[in-house]
């Protein structure tokens, strides 16, 4: 059954946290709707790109990425309606730090939490979370580095599962950044009920033809 996923953003929120998901979302029947605080629906949000282990650097680098439409408007004249909603993610990258500021942002990852909807996140995105603590108090999670001392500050235990593995805990979702992407959506599949099976070669063909 397609599910419809919101995702929350900001300015330079981390580019390839949010194409990737749009992408292998919609590819498998999902619908995803981009909105930003004080945004309309068409408003070209600016992206990052953050990079790491750049010689001489001791932390991660950052860089321009693509533009992305907003696909829903979310500010004081159109309400964002959780209800309309199977799953929230927060992409990573620059934005969560500022959104999380934002009341009705955390209105709407509590509202998912109190009804038991998947909360998914990555990288920089466990931010917003730690400004709902209770979403993550008695929880295993995982984000960038940077973010540890805040989740332990919320109750919440902050896994270090390396860059390329997700952590589920019940409805939860989290990783450290976009290089576990691939692992990071399996997960979010597995917990939104989504099954991709796959058949031999030829297989379809041949029943389609009997």
């Amino acid at each position: 059954m397609s599910k419809r996923v919101l995702m929350l953003v900001g300015e330079f929120s981390e580019e390839y946290e949010i194409f990737v998901f749009q992408q292998a979302l919609e590819a498998v029947g999902h619908q995803v709707d981009i909105v930003c605080p004080d945004t309309a629906k068409g408003y070209r949000l600016k992206t990052s790109v953050h990079d790491f282990g750049m010689e001489g650097v001791l932390t991660y680098t950052e860089h321009r990425g693509h533009d992305i439409a907003i696909t829903r408007s979310f500010d004081a004249f159109d309400a964002v309606d959780t209800a309309d909603y199977d799953a929230v993610y927060i992409a990573g990258g620059r934005g969560p730090e500022y959104i999380r500021t934002f009341p009705r942002v955390q209105e709407i990852v509590r509202e998912f939490h109190q009804g038991g909807k998947p909360i998914l996140s990555i990288c920089h995105g466990v931010q917003v979370l730690v400004a709902v603590p209770e979403v993550i108090e008695g929880k295993r999670v995982a984000g960038l580095f940077t973010c540890e001392p805040e989740v332990a500050l919320t109750g919440g235990t902050f896994v270090k599962i390396g860059p390329t593995d997700a952590l589920r805990d019940g409805n939860l979702v989290t990783a450290e950044g976009w290089t576990a992407l691939a692992a990071f959506i399996r997960e979010v599949l597995a917990v939104l009920g989504t099954e991709i099976v796959h058949h031999p070669v030829g297989a379809l063909t041949q029943a389609a033809a009997e």
